[in-house]
């Protein structure tokens, strides 16, 4: 109690003369019509200040839940995007695969869209991975064409994924003949060019011209006879005189690979069934 006594009595001069302020503010501003007017003005200039102020500090420490709300958002937008993009693959593949009519020479065929998820065009043994597998019917052996000609074939088969190998692998031969023509020849990658492939053991009384279609043979389940290769571009020196060599320029460019088509043929089962066992349909006596 003394401490507060001694308070007022230090601070009495100043605390009378804050008194005499506020008592003769009020009295020039709440008689004198112009002075009350400045004062309101002045009063809502200073708080106008202080609420922005505020407000400012206040949208600061805000700031982390407008931050999370906007990447809420933008998750549900991105999957939102995302949505769209696989309804529009699948309206893109359902009509890519539409183009080929029952009258075709594909009739006995069907055909998975796939895309290219890797590949390689630069080394001696090139393979590429599409993004269709064995949920998809998708099995090894199968063949593999783009809109232009021959891609290759299936090597490995996972459930979502599948390995093919190109046709710029050396590993690789695919029977293939000249258009409009029945001489067949093995059509392999020499390692050299991706543009170019050569067709081998092409028979020496074959005829041809430089310019001809070069297609597939169709004596495997792999292809279907007449899948476009590529076109002859000269013929090449061979070591045996009885055979022909063609380098072939492909239809296929390799480099801008994208969207695929996996070959599957219902016929392939029972064609390797009666192959692999002639003797099951000799007549026993």
């Amino acid at each position: 109690m003394d401490n507060l006594i001694f308070f007022f009595l230090r601070w009495r001069p100043w605390m009378l003369f804050a008194i005499y302020v506020v008592v003769g503010c009020m009295m020039l501003f709440g008689s004198n019509p112009y002075q009350h007017s400045v004062y309101l003005t002045s009063a809502n200039d200073v708080s106008a200040s202080i609420y922005n102020a505020s407000n400012s500090v206040t949208s600061y420490f805000n700031l982390h839940e407008i931050n999370e709300d906007l990447q809420r958002r933008n998750a549900d937008l991105e999957l939102e995007i995302l949505s769209l993009k696989d309804q529009l693959t699948k309206y893109s593949e359902a009509q890519i695969a539409s183009q080929y009519t029952p009258d075709s020479i594909f009739s006995r065929y069907d055909f998975v869209v796939a895309h290219v998820i890797n590949n390689s065009t630069i080394r001696p043994h090139n393979y590429m991975t599409i993004n269709k597998g064995s949920i998809d019917g998708i099995r090894p052996d199968m063949g593999v064409v783009d809109q232009n000609g021959v891609v290759g074939k299936i090597n490995v088969v996972g459930p979502h994924s599948s390995r093919v190998i190109s046709l710029l692998n050396d590993n690789l031969r695919i029977s293939c003949k000249i258009k409009g023509s029945q001489q067949v020849g093995s059509l392999v990658w020499d390692g050299n060019d991706s543009r170019y492939a050569l067709l081998r053991e092409l028979p020496r009384h074959a005829t041809f011209h430089k310019g001809d279609t070069i297609i597939t043979s169709g004596y495997s389940t792999t292809f279907p006879e007449g899948v476009p290769v590529g076109i002859i571009e000269r013929e090449m020196k061979e070591i045996d005189d009885n055979f022909f060599t063609l380098k072939v320029k492909l239809f296929t460019d390799f480099s801008q690979l994208s969207t695929v088509r996996v070959i599957i043929d219902r016929m392939s089962d029972e064609l390797k069934k009666v192959e692999e066992d002639p003797e099951e349909n000799k007549t026993n006596h």
